[in-house]
């Protein structure tokens, strides 16, 4: 969404402003003032064709009058087309214009006996109309011309004796006027065009700023989604679709909640009924991830709209975790220094026992079972160690097809398995993921070789990779034939500590899902039909713009 600026341009100063600033005024007040300059002339011609005017005088010319009417009036009608045409350009127009209404009002002036006609009042209104419509001293410009137009019918009269006689003084006082009237209305239009000139500026900075909260919203992280009291949707934001597993042009403004996502439409009928409720957890629909929604009231009232928060829970235990595994850096680092100067001294005198020639079998079976709890106690320190060290995660578009290959072949090369044990499925061919490489390495070796472990004297691997249809994010499933998890167990397995073998630490599923919180991906045991397990890694969605980590 771009977001498009309209520069204002200020009035240049002088007798012709600027072009550009011209352009930029509405050509509507000059077609209008022309409509009254068409109408007048017409009613004019319409006086004299009548022999209503001018009126009947000694000083009159009803065949001049007739004549300078008729030529206004086709200049007003020619000029409405060329102010539809906008050619030639408005300043000239507009100077123009008013000049010939100076001329066509002085001639008709004097064609009516002078300055006692009354058509002094008529020029009054041209200026002032040429001064609404202009800027700068051209204002002036039009006062001068109607006060010299109007001198120069007084001087014609003086040199041909007309028996009315001159005026020079109420020629004197209506230039006066002229240049009162064009002073004040100069004045005026400034401060008008100025205050216009602000307001532009301010419904520019106002739009701008619309398009800036609407391409932040859009853009946000978290889910925004705004519901009226009638259940019906008015906003929902790129990355609420996202959450929801809609397309991203899903058209969900103006649909009902409960037809888009029925199990978020229940959380907030319950909120709204109980609005202490706190944040809710949902799965929408299908989906692999889950969506922490947090609702507020977009008013005092309980019929006002609400506003919906939409965070992906995966990246909100991702920042947790990082929390949590600082401080517990900090105590592993404590822990090594307490345990493992003990444990030295404990595995060195054992070391130093087996040595003993008069230690006979029983003695040295309990040197054994030291030497091996000590180097298990020893792993379990490097395990956590290595949760507290680890490395933040860089990720890459990874080709996931060609990289699963390459992992294969290495797995089956450094383990006791043979090629026709693995089998690899991915659709699409070209399947991009965002992970750590290396990270992704650790995890998915950990899998399968959980696989192996508890695949019985037959282990089978089947690695699946594609894309959801419900929430169009890539995943990877790891699949083995053995006996398989319980429900209740579930979720056990990813705890610290939790192993189902003597030998096992526990950290591995633990830290297997550390490794893919941290790359924005989640890793879930997925309820199987049959025999065996099969563990689930979703990974980010290359539609949303995730924090860095």
């Amino acid at each position: 969404m771009a977001l498009q600026a309209t520069a204002v341009h200020q009035p240049t100063p002088g007798l012709f402003p600027n072009a550009a600033s011209a352009s930029a005024r509405e050509w509507g007040p000059l077609r209008y003032f022309n409509l009254y300059r068409t109408t007048l002339a017409g009613l004019f011609v319409i006086l004299a064709l009548w022999d209503l005017a001018p009126l009947p005088s000694q000083d009159a010319d009803h065949r001049l009058f007739a004549v300078t009417a008729a030529i206004y009036l086709c200049f007003g009608i020619i000029s409405q087309f060329t102010i539809h045409w906008r050619l030639p350009a408005f300043d000239l127009q507009a100077l123009f214009q008013v000049a010939a209404d100076i001329v066509a009002l002085s001639v008709m002036m004097h064609a009516s006996g002078g300055i006692t006609s009354g058509f002094g009042i008529l020029l009054l209104v041209a200026v002032a109309g040429g001064s609404i419509l202009t800027q700068g001293r051209i204002a002036i410009l039009f006062a001068a011309l109607a006060t010299l137009a109007v001198l120069v019918e007084q001087i014609f009269a003086t040199l041909y004796q007309r028996p009315s006689g001159t005026r020079y003084v109420e020629a004197g006082i209506l230039g006066a006027a002229f240049f009162a009237t064009a002073f004040f209305l100069y004045l005026l239009a400034r401060r008008i065009r100025t205050t216009e000139a602000l307001a532009t500026r301010q419904g520019i900075d106002l739009a701008n700023l619309a398009a800036l909260n609407e391409h932040i919203i859009e853009r946000m992280q978290s889910g925004i989604v705004v519901v009226d009291t009638d259940g019906q949707v008015r906003l929902m934001n790129e990355s609420a679709r996202a959450l929801l597993g809609l397309d991203p042009h899903h058209k969900a403004i103006g649909r009902r909640l409960a037809d888009i996502s029925p199990d978020f439409a229940g959380r907030l009928t319950a909120w709204r009924q109980d609005d202490c409720m706190p944040p809710q957890l949902f799965r929408p629909g299908r989906a692999a991830i889950e969506v922490l929604a947090s609702f507020a009231r977009l008013g005092r009232t309980r019929r006002a709209a609400t506003l919906v928060f939409l965070e992906d829970a995966s990246a909100m235990r991702q920042r947790a975790q990082r929390l949590k595994l600082a401080s517990l850096g900090r105590l592993t680092a404590s822990i090594a220094h307490e345990i493992r100067n003990p444990l030295g001294a404990i595995s060195h005198a054992g070391q130093l026992l087996a040595e003993l020639s008069e230690l006979n079998a029983s003695g040295r079976r309990l040197v054994g079972i030291i030497q091996d709890n000590s180097r298990r106690v020893n792993g379990i320190i490097e395990n956590v160690l290595q949760v507290s060290r680890r490395q933040p995660s860089i990720p890459e578009r990874v080709p996931l097809q060609e990289w699963l290959v390459g992992f294969v072949d290495e797995f089956v090369a450094d383990r006791p398995v043979v090629e026709e044990q693995m089998s690899l499925t991915v659709t699409p061919a070209q399947l991009p993921v965002r992970f750590d490489p290396s990270q992704l390495h650790q995890v998915l070796w950990n899998l399968c070789e959980n696989g192996i472990r508890h695949g019985g004297p037959n282990p089978r691997i089947t690695l699946r990779a594609g894309i959801a249809s419900e929430t169009e994010r890539a995943y990877l499933e790891v699949v083995d034939n053995g006996p398989g998890i319980s429900a209740n167990n579930a979720e056990s397995v990813f705890e610290p500590f939790y192993t189902t073998v003597s030998e096992g630490n526990g950290l591995g599923l633990y830290l297997a899902r550390e490794l893919c919180e941290a790359n924005q991906a989640t890793l879930n045991l997925l309820p199987s039909e049959g025999n065996g397990c099969c563990f689930r890694i979703t990974f980010s969605d290359s539609r949303r713009r995730e924090s860095p980590l």
